[in-house]
Order: C-alpha cells, then sequence, then structure tokens
C-alpha cells in the first residue's frame, strides 16, 4: 500500500480519477479529487470528488442516493491518476445514463443499453420533429404499451416458426419499445438491473413443483 503523500497533485491539487464498475469494468466517469476528498472517499468508503466549477467538495449520491461504494483505489505508474472501482447504487451520470461516456465522437460506435436509453431521453425532452420516437411519446403510455403488446406477439411468431434472423429482428424491436415504456414511465436501467440481481438462478415456480413432486 502506497501512502497519499506518495500521490502527485497537479498545481491545483488535484488528481484525476477513473471510476470503473466492479465485475464489468465499465468506465463510468472521470472525475478528480483533492487530498481531502480522497481522504473523505477512503474514510466513508464512498466517491468523493472535487469540483473544478463549483470549487467545492461533493460526495457521489448525496443529492440523488446514487452512491457508488468503493472497492478499490489504485494509483497508475506515475502516482498523477487513478482508478476507483465501484459498486453503484445507481446511474453514474446526472442524465440518469448508467455511464457519462455515451456520447460517440469517432470510429464505430458500440451499442449499449445506457447509450440508447441516454438517446430515448433526449428525444422526450426535446421531441425532434419526424422522429418516429417522438411520435411515441406525443402518443403517450397507450400507444406506446400497445406497441409493446405488437412486438412481443411478432416475437412468439417468428420463434415458433424457428426463424432464428426474425427472432432477432423482432426481440431488437420489442426491447427498444420496451425502453420507450421505461423512459415514459421514468424507470432508470438501474431499476431493471437491480431487480434482475435480484432473483435466484432458479425459478421460483419451477422450484417449488420440484418440491412439491418430491413431497
Amino acid at each position: 500500500m502506497i501512502d497519499i503523500e506518495q500521490l502527485k497533485f497537479d498545481e491545483r491539487g488535484l488528481i484525476p480519477a477513473v471510476i470503473t464498475e466492479e465485475g464489468s469494468g465499465r468506465l463510468l466517469t472521470l472525475a478528480y479529487m483533492s487530498k481531502e476528498s480522497l481522504q473523505i472517499s477512503m474514510e466513508k468508503g464512498l466517491t468523493c470528488f472535487f469540483s473544478r466549477s463549483r470549487n467545492e467538495l461533493w460526495l457521489k449520491g448525496e443529492t440523488s442516493g446514487n452512491y457508488q461504494h468503493i472497492v478499490s483505489i489504485t494509483a497508475d505508474c506515475d502516482m498523477d491518476a487513478l482508478q476507483v472501482v465501484v459498486r453503484k447504487d445507481g446511474p453514474a451520470c446526472h442524465t440518469g445514463a448508467e455511464s457519462c461516456f455515451h456520447n460517440p465522437v469517432f470510429g464505430t460506435e458500440a451499442f449499449t443499453l445506457e447509450g440508447l436509453y441516454a438517446l430515448l431521453e433526449g428525444r422526450k425532452a426535446e421531441l425532434p420533429e419526424g422522429s418516429y420516437t417522438t411520435y411515441l411519446f406525443q402518443k403517450g403510455l397507450d400507444k406506446i404499451l400497445k406497441k409493446v403488446g405488437e412486438e412481443s406477439t411478432e416475437v412468439i411468431i417468428a420463434a415458433h416458426a424457428k426463424d432464428e434472423k426474425e427472432t432477432v429482428y423482432e426481440m431488437a424491436d420489442l426491447i427498444y419499445h420496451m425502453m420507450v415504456l421505461m423512459v415514459e414511465m421514468g424507470i432508470p436501467l438501474a431499476a431493471l438491473r437491480d431487480e434482475l440481481a435480484s432473483r435466484h438462478v432458479i425459478d421460483h415456480k419451477v422450484k417449488q413443483e420440484k418440491m412439491t413432486g418430491n413431497a
């Protein structure tokens, strides 16, 4: 273990901290820490940063509830940057996206559910003309629910016909419309992730049937 005094803070007394998610390794955000915010982070086990724009400390999640629980903090070879591995309670980005990094600049755009969710949020906020997503949000919940039902049926038909290509196509349509529904209802991706993570590997109904059969 190294001592904080060995770290190289810049002329403003700050050090960049790359925040990544435990398990997935997903890049969540890039923030800055002062010596004080780093000490607070280590004492609380929660990420605490220094806001360069507001010139003050801020504990991630203090107002939103989206705390980041620190698993480990590692310095790079030059001792002038940190990697902070965390378990997060909710979206890392203030926009509601799981990661702050969802705006492609160059190269092949990597698809992520976070990126799609952020795009849909933008469509709902701006309602650009000519957009199918805008049409859905303007029509409202009943229209969105109708489309989710229709796409579910299409998935069933394609899968029953054992048409893999068509099934994938229809499943993509269903996922898109389900995410439109999530944005319409204000359900963050983190809620879905947390629900799935809380479930047992064995389906409760199957488990119950097995137990009944053994009785």
